[in-house]
């Protein structure tokens, strides 16, 4: 028999069980769904880190005196950012980590700036774009490095 004889048995036979465990067993119809919604929550739960306002609202930033106090913290990290508005437009955003910080990133839309870590894992961003944007740190941990990153937030 050649090899490609046995790749035809093989399938047939492979086809015929599944068609015996689709019989005796078969896929209950909601299992992709809950698939997706596990993969989901795991992946939430990994990258995303929970949001607290501390105080304002996320409008606050907006206006030309207000500012606005964000936390996020995924359980082992706190980060908490103070973001206020600058008189040309852009938003100066002050932070302190609670874990030693090796390096901090803003990341908003193609663009990303980097800024230096200070005394007590405090960092800041003199002139950051007004929009959606995402903090991304580098945290030294029990067993090497880690990344920290903050959901999306508006500055």
């Amino acid at each position: 028999m050649s090899t490609n004889d046995e790749h035809v048995v093989d399938a047939a036979l492979f086809a015929r069980l599944r068609s015996v465990w689709e019989t005796v067993d078969p896929m209950p119809v909601d299992l992709v769904d809950r698939m997706v919604a596990t993969i989901a929550v795991e992946d939430l739960t990994r990258e995303y880190a929970l949001l607290t306002l501390v105080e304002g609202s996320l409008q606050a930033v907006r206006s030309d005196a207000e500012t606005l106090t964000v936390q996020f913290s995924d359980g082992t990290t706190s980060v908490l950012l103070h973001v206020s508005a600058n008189e040309n437009g852009t938003r100066r955003i002050d932070g302190w980590a609670d874990a030693p910080v090796l390096a901090v990133k803003l990341l908003h839309d193609d663009h990303e700036a980097a800024a230096e870590i200070g005394d007590n894992g405090r960092f800041a961003f003199d002139d950051a774009r007004p929009g959606i944007s995402r903090l991304r740190l580098a945290v030294r941990s029990g067993d090497g490095i880690r990344e920290f990153q903050t959901p999306l937030f508006e500055v």
